[in-house]
């Protein structure tokens, strides 16, 4: 699909706008130009050509990356492109506004394991009410909706008067989260703690292995729903901590007075992550539909449409 030079042109423009208000301090986004073309142009095309492919349908696109890989951002490049081309309206909404509430994780901790307490983890979700979610965007008959917030500082989910409110059906959702489209590790693969958080904190193996049993029932049938899997595929996890806490850095300014985490608590809050971080690594990269490799410089490095 190509562009007629005024199409681009806006796009372009709207695009270019978006990311000057993203950037924060010392951190530019770089060949934002040569990105446009050879990721965000080309990643928008697939999405709109798989839409005509299947009857204009309400599509599900599943953006999936490690901590700090750029979801948020990418997301909202995308429904700029997709307006500004294709005329298609999107929602986007992040699994991390699914979070149980802090009362019901405290259930969780007590009754469960105390690292359940602690939100990230396949099992902290409201996993009910993303399928119902989901469902309910893709129908035939839609009707109005409101999709949860979740405010990270109070770690508990914010009011409804706050939630998004969907009035219209969407021609297309990104869904973005860390381990969404995730699949569940072989059992024999559950057994050496992969950092200290699991060797000291889960030496009975309760935490992980309840982590892999929700990836093979509810979080199979929410993943099932997405149409098309994007893959943003980090250089390793030592970079998750570190774009981890630019996000922290970016968190301390724009929130102004609002509980942020210092560098030690990132780094233990990251250690729930590193194990299907780590798988979705070793994964994803076959399995997903589009796969972006990210390079050292958090610049986006090759495409790879599977």
């Amino acid at each position: 699909m190509y562009l007629n030079k005024l199409s681009y042109q806006k796009a372009k423009k709207k695009y270019l706008k978006f990311l000057k208000s993203q950037e924060v301090l010392s951190e530019p986004f770089r060949s934002k130009t040569s990105q446009l073309n050879n990721f965000y142009l080309p990643i928008s095309n697939m999405i709109y050509e798989n839409y005509l492919r299947n009857k204009k349908k309400t599509q599900v696109i599943g953006l999936t990356g490690g901590q700090g890989s750029g979801k948020s951002t990418i997301s909202n490049i995308l429904k700029i492109l997709l307006k500004e081309n294709f005329n298609l309206e999107t929602v986007i909404f992040s699994i991390d506004d699914f979070y149980k509430t802090l009362k019901q994780r405290k259930i969780m901790s007590k009754n469960l394991s105390p690292l359940f307490l602690t939100r990230g983890v396949p099992g902290t979700h409201d996993t009910k009410k993303l399928l119902n979610c989901i469902y309910k965007l893709k129908n035939f008959k839609f009707k109005k909706i409101l999709i949860p917030k979740f405010n990270k500082a109070n770690d508990d989910r914010l009011p409804k008067k706050k939630w998004l409110r969907v009035n219209k059906k969407p021609h297309i959702v990104i869904f973005e989260g860390w381990c969404v489209g995730v699949k569940p590790q072989k059992e024999k693969d559950l057994t050496a703690p992969v950092n200290e958080l699991e060797k000291y904190k889960d030496k009975k193996k309760i935490w992980r292995n309840k982590v892999n049993q929700e990836l093979k029932k509810d979080y199979k049938r929410i993943f099932k729903l997405i149409d098309k899997i994007i893959f943003l595929k980090v250089p390793n996890f030592k970079h998750v901590f570190k774009w981890r806490l630019l996000q922290e850095k970016k968190l301390r300014i724009t929130s102004k007075g609002k509980k942020t985490m210092s560098d030690i608590k990132i780094k233990d809050f990251i250690m729930y992550y590193e194990r299907l971080t780590k798988h979705m690594l070793k994964t994803l990269s076959n399995k997903a539909d589009t796969v972006i490799k990210i390079d050292t410089k958090h610049r986006l490095k090759s495409i790879k449409f599977n």
